[in-house]
């Protein structure tokens, strides 16, 4: 005797199908395999607003719909939030339609008209890997979150080893796996500070020493440190020191030879 799974605990799977007969057909064939079908849904729109109400698994989309949108807005949708899976329903096979299609990349295809088990082979595949992608960006995710603080020292030893040269924040992010927002967030919750802020902190202690030690000419040095312009790394060493660099190498200059 098999177990009946109440329906309230049944996985919500939302049939944006403006045809009643199909999509009762489908309904039937979703509830053999212990999904609840919603069923009452016959636009891109009404589809969208059912997703907080019902919190689906799954979206079978019919591309033709007797609406100003028709099914393949709501891949659209769906792809940009990459949230849940889809797949299309339809009858429409054509060159110019599988196009539209492609560009939404949804998870499966089924043409009609389809057979049962088409539908419950297709959901099946769909959700098992499905399932496992979340999986695996999870494990990377871990692996990530594992190897942050080992990841940040490259960076750091890259920028400490380069200071006199021009450092740009996309190669720093060549020496991760990361996206480049993923780094500039994870850099500042390590350092506590975000890496340009970092880099122009170590350039401006570079040049203290250089003000101090030698006799490079100000502009010099703006420049072998990487600095856009004179004017760029006078106005960056006054807001970092209080003071300009001329007026820095004279007072604590001065001072270092008495």
């Amino acid at each position: 005797m098999s177990l009946k799974i109440p329906r309230f605990m049944k996985p919500n799977i939302i049939v944006l199908e403006d045809e009643l007969l199909i999509a009762m057909d489908i309904k039937g064939v979703l509830a053999e395999e212990g999904y609840n079908a919603i069923i009452n849904v016959t636009s891109v729109e009404q589809a969208i607003a059912a997703i907080e109400e019902y919190n689906p698994v799954l979206f079978l989309i019919d591309i033709n719909l007797k609406q100003d949108k028709d099914g393949i807005e709501l891949g659209k949708f769906l792809l940009e939030k990459d949230q849940i899976p889809y797949l299309y329903i339809t009858s429409y096979a054509d060159k110019i339609t599988l196009d539209r299609v492609k560009e939404t990349r949804p998870y499966g295809y089924i043409v009609k008209p389809f057979k049962s088990v088409d539908i419950k082979t297709t959901i099946a595949v769909v959700l098992n890997n499905y399932r496992h992608r979340n999986i695996e960006n999870h494990r990377k995710e871990t692996v990530i979150q594992d190897d942050t603080s080992f990841v940040i020292k490259k960076t750091i030893d890259y920028i400490n080893n380069h200071i006199s040269e021009k450092i740009e924040i996309a190669h720093l992010v060549e020496l991760t796996h990361w996206q480049e927002q993923h780094f500039i967030r994870m850099f500042t919750k390590q350092i506590g500070t975000t890496p340009y802020q970092y880099i122009l902190e170590r350039k401006i202690e570079k040049s203290k020493g250089l003000l101090l030690e030698t006799t490079l000419p100000i502009k010099d040095i703006a420049f072998d440190l990487g600095f856009s312009s004179y004017s760029n790394f006078c106005n960056a060493f006054k807001k970092a020191t209080h003071k300009t660099p001329d007026t820095f190498r004279k007072i604590f200059g001065l001072h270092n030879h008495l």
